[in-house]
């Protein structure tokens, strides 16, 4: 499966950003096809969170490592996320949250294959728009907390 990227800009702080998309427990408020979110072991900045997504008939269940790095001194943050258990042979994404010109420029790459190829067939089809559906999600999700002007989407 290629990997998925686009970058977005959101008229929010990279912190806003950054501590929006950290927020993982809250992911089934607002997150198309996520069912239940939860961390399951937490470092400083690091945690395990458990997954479990749902689509139609398919509901499947995974853990990942996700990797924080807050805000520096140039405003810049990251997340990375990595598979440890589940139905993917890979899944990897990647966020950046730079700022630019009053807001931020967020930097997302997704790379994931499933384990069964039945499942990767009947994802292959619509994997690029459902990434693009969630990274929408996300920006959705800040207009309704941080308020502000429109998010370009």
């Amino acid at each position: 499966m290629p990997v998925h990227h686009e970058q977005r800009f959101a008229p929010y702080t990279p912190r806003q950003m950054f501590e929006l998309v950290a927020d993982v427990e809250k992911y089934p408020e607002f997150l198309p096809w996520c069912a239940l979110a939860r961390i399951l072991k937490r470092q400083e900045n690091r945690f395990e969170a458990e997954l479990v997504i749902r689509y139609k008939q398919f509901s499947e269940s995974y853990v990942s490592d996700v990797q924080l790095t807050p805000p520096g001194a140039d405003g810049a943050a990251a997340i990375d996320v990595t598979q440890l258990r589940g139905p993917f042979m890979r899944l990897e994404n990647h966020w950046k949250f730079l700022p630019q010109d009053g807001g931020t420029r967020i930097d997302f790459a997704l790379d994931f294959q499933f384990r069964s190829k039945i499942l990767q067939m009947m994802i292959g089809a619509f994997y690029s728009r459902a990434a693009e559906k969630m990274v929408a999600a996300f920006l959705e999700r800040a207009e309704r907390l941080y308020g502000g002007s429109d998010p370009i989407v």
